[in-house]
């Protein structure tokens, strides 16, 4: 005869779990992930809908704020590069942390107190403390006496200015023109004003990497030419004479 205890369903309930048993930890976890959501959801109408839209509002908001901002281009100042309607990201991080505008790099900036109300899109051609000349013997941009071969992104048939200027650019500062020389109000158009058509550092608001609409048009980045790379640095000499006027446009 057998006999082994059989266990009765008594037993088997009262049966205490052990650390094998996963069910409770799952269902404890869970609630906790869920809790905060399921407590703030009764107070907003749409519930857990419409906190879910809030928090993604939110974090673009903080994201637009301090890491990436959208700028459409209003004007054909930039092309060839960037075209009326463009919608660029500016990295609003790439001048933090001790880093600064570099000659090449394309910058957003508030132009109050310098250009006008507004932002502003341009090149940066000068930093502190360097001589910029225009024009050399060939008609080309100089700075620091070495001359720069702007033909791969200016507009085509624009020579590089069609004003003339030979300025040194002060500390904090940047000297700044546009890609479409003959369609561009930028630092030549200000050689006269309060500030010299220098833009202070401080109102960059960062640089342009990317052209992210059209879909046809984007590009992942905005890469510093090559010709403003070899510059050597600025020794901040005392400028030379030379001519001021408005550009076309």
């Amino acid at each position: 005869m057998d006999t082994e205890t059989q266990p009765t369903e008594r037993d088997r309930s009262s049966r205490p779990s052990g650390p094998e048993d996963p069910s409770e930890p799952e269902r404890r976890e869970g609630r906790s992930r869920s809790a905060l959501a399921d407590r703030l959801a009764p107070w907003v109408p749409g519930g857990r809908v419409t906190l879910t839209l809030l928090i993604l509002l939110l974090f673009l908001l903080l994201l637009s704020t301090f890491v990436l901002q959208p700028f459409r281009i209003p004007s054909g100042s930039m092309e060839r590069g960037l075209r009326i309607g463009d919608r660029v990201l500016v990295n609003k991080l790439a001048y933090r942390f001790g880093a600064r505008p570099e000659r090449g790099d394309v910058v957003v900036f508030d132009g109050t107190g310098t250009f006008g109300q507004g932002d502003y899109i341009k090149r940066v051609v000068g930093v502190g403390g360097d001589h910029v000349v225009c024009c050399d013997q060939e008609g080309r941009v100089q700075v620091n006496g070495r001359s720069v071969d702007e033909s791969a992104f200016l507009y085509p048939g624009d020579s590089p200015s069609a004003v003339n200027f030979d300025v040194v650019v002060p500390d904090g500062r940047l000297f700044v023109l546009g890609d479409h020389r003959s369609d561009s109000s930028d630092s030549r158009d200000h050689l006269g004003s309060p500030g010299g058509g220098m833009v202070p550092v401080d109102d960059v608001v960062g640089r342009a990497d990317w052209i992210v609409w059209p879909f046809g048009h984007a590009r992942s980045g905005l890469d510093r030419p090559g010709a403003y790379a070899r510059v050597p640095a600025g020794t901040g000499g005392t400028a030379g004479p030379g001519g001021a006027g408005d550009a076309d446009g």
